[in-house]
């Protein structure tokens, strides 16, 4: 692990900048030798990382919906070679190569917080040894390295021995009660993430190597995090275990906000928009509108989900329009007829009684 840390090594002066900055915020009010001043310093420089890489997460949100719009196609290649898994691999690649689209694209945010979080360990392992690193003088390591969280120095990890926590202040009882707990807070948010994407989030009516890989992910990860967690110092744990729940809060505002189509997490946003409508008789909302735009935009080629709700709609006595806005049946039929140019209805001619049938036309020719 050290040698991956000091890959990047390069980063490691504005990590420890940053820090010191929230340091110097934090530590006028909770104290400079305090855990909470440094704890928070470390939270801190998470959220501010993870704003910086919103632009990230949308173009990640965007290839993801790219993967699903292929679900159909990628269902049939799988059906047209499903004896030939060799050819249903290039299939795959070849149409992710015309669509430019990449099965991976999911990673984005884990690669681009790679750098930091090397850099952040090797600061704190650094600090463990009394070592200066980046901008962190003398004063600011000692500092940091008695710095404790309920009990345990930010530096210390699970596997430390009794004399190297004993000699940073600690003993090893609280530290491995406090980093075990924070193990297993970082792996169950990582799982309860990915299961809450594949489980609302993901149409589940086609099954494609797209989706194995996610459900695969769904328990490697939180595996990967617990094995690694043994060797991460406090600081670090504190660090993964935010950048995880920001992670799940940011999942679960897309998901409620932008569902995937066709999966459970849509099957509920239309529920909620539909009584939504029907209580206000219209569509409020900025958000709300584009999504029903996008559905009627659609037309022929909505999914079950979709076709489901625009049905509900007409029920309740409502037409969903192409900008979004929804209208009562009435009006949309009126502006139907008054867009055709107002034509009036074809008069039928009046039933004639049986005696007027018998009763010869005066402008009949006689015969």
């Amino acid at each position: 692990m050290d040698t991956i840390a000091g890959l990047f090594s390069f980063i490691t002066t504005p990590v420890s900048w940053i820090i010191v900055q929230f340091h110097s915020l934090y530590g006028a009010v909770f104290g400079p030798d305090s855990g909470w001043a440094w704890g928070l310093s470390i939270v801190s420089l998470v959220v501010l990382i993870r704003i910086c890489l919103i632009p990230l997460f949308v173009k990640q949100i965007k290839a993801t919906r790219g993967m699903q719009a292929l679900q159909p196609k990628m269902k049939a290649i799988q059906e047209r070679y499903k004896n030939d898994k060799q050819r249903q691999s290039e299939e795959m690649m070849k149409l992710y190569k015309e669509t430019g689209t990449n099965p991976l694209s999911s990673c984005l945010p884990i690669l681009a917080q790679s750098p930091f979080f090397f850099a952040l360990y090797h600061v704190l392992a650094n600090i463990a040894d009394g070592k200066t690193i980046g901008v962190l003088n003398q004063q600011l390591v000692d500092s940091a390295r008695e710095a404790k969280i309920f009990g345990a120095p930010i530096a210390a990890k699970f596997m430390d021995s009794s004399e190297k926590v004993a000699a940073l202040g600690a003993s090893l009882t609280d530290v491995r009660i406090v980093t075990a707990v924070m193990i297993v807070l970082m792996s169950l948010s990582q799982f309860y993430t990915q299961r809450q994407l594949m489980q609302k989030n993901v149409d589940l009516s086609v099954k494609t190597p797209f989706m194995q890989q996610q459900k695969m992910l769904m328990y490697i990860f939180p595996v990967i995090f617990a094995v690694m967690g043994i060797n991460f110092p406090v600081g670090v744990l504190v660090y993964w275990l935010t950048t995880n729940v920001w992670t799940m809060g940011q999942q679960m505002y897309v998901i409620n906000q932008n569902p995937t189509p066709g999966s459970k997490a849509q099957e509920q946003y239309l529920t909620r928009l539909l009584k939504h409508a029907t209580s206000h008789g219209e569509v409020k909302g900025r958000g709300k509108k584009k999504v029903v735009a996008v559905i009627v935009a659609k037309g022929p080629d909505r999914n079950d989900i979709e076709r489901k709700f625009i049905t509900s709609l007409s029920k309740q006595g409502l037409a969903a329009q192409a900008d979004g806005s929804v209208i009562k049946s009435s009006e949309a039929t009126a502006d139907s007829d008054a867009a055709s140019g107002g034509a009036a209805k074809r008069q039928q001619p009046k039933r004639q009684t049986k005696s007027q049938r018998q009763t010869p036309s005066k402008s009949s020719p006689k015969k």
